[in-house]
């Protein structure tokens, strides 16, 4: 299975969007047929210029006689909460958390669109099958953080969960072999059982 990290990794690259002069029907016509509650809103240039969601159209919309003139420009939220497409998976999900959102325009480097993510999306780092999220932490572990012949780690990996056991030289090894564990893609929690091995 591939690594999945960034957003780029889990993100729908088929999007559905609307340009500014879009009309009020056209945009709720196009969230009833996609089943969306919001759209991205483009500029000339294909930059997210702002978007435009169910609770923007029935706020701004309200009172206003000649609903059909009310375009995506004037019914949008600017700026845009968007997300670069290699921003990583945790990032991405904090910025969901802060901003109580359920999905993220996804953009390039220079601000144009190229995907969107959702909270579904980047749950999909959790599918990870345990073998890969063993084999992965071992080499993590083994080759690059455990000085040869200072540790004796064994790593074992059930339903996304993470134990270590075994023999560490010092309590500060232990607490970087966890931190260290909680960053591979798919974990969902960390065990450690390690003795701390006194030198004679």
């Amino acid at each position: 299975m591939k690594h999945l990290r960034t957003v780029d990794d889990v993100m729908t690259h088929a999007v559905i969007s609307v340009d500014t002069g879009a009309q009020f029907k056209d945009i709720v016509e196009s969230m009833r047929q996609w089943r969306i509650s919001a759209l991205p809103v483009l500029s000339g240039d294909g930059r997210v210029a702002g978007v435009v969601s169910e609770a923007d159209l029935l706020l701004k919309a309200q009172g206003m006689d000649e609903s059909r003139a009310v375009t995506a420009g004037r019914l949008m939220t600017v700026p845009a909460v968007t997300v670069a497409k290699d921003a990583t998976i945790a990032g991405a999900a904090r910025l969901m958390a802060r901003g109580h959102l359920k999905r993220l325009p996804v953009v390039d480097n220079d601000g144009r669109l190229v995907g969107v993510v959702s909270r579904g999306d980047l749950l999909k780092i959790y599918l990870r099958p345990d073998e890969d999220i063993g084999a992965e932490l071992r080499e993590l572990l083994m080759a690059h953080l455990i000085p040869a012949g200072s540790a004796e780690v064994h790593v074992h990996v059930a339903n996304g969960i993470v134990y270590l056991h075994g023999t560490v030289p010092d309590p500060a090894v232990q607490d970087m072999l966890v931190r260290v564990a909680r960053t591979v893609p798919g974990v969902v929690d960390v065990t450690a059982q390690l003795d701390v091995e006194v030198s004679a």
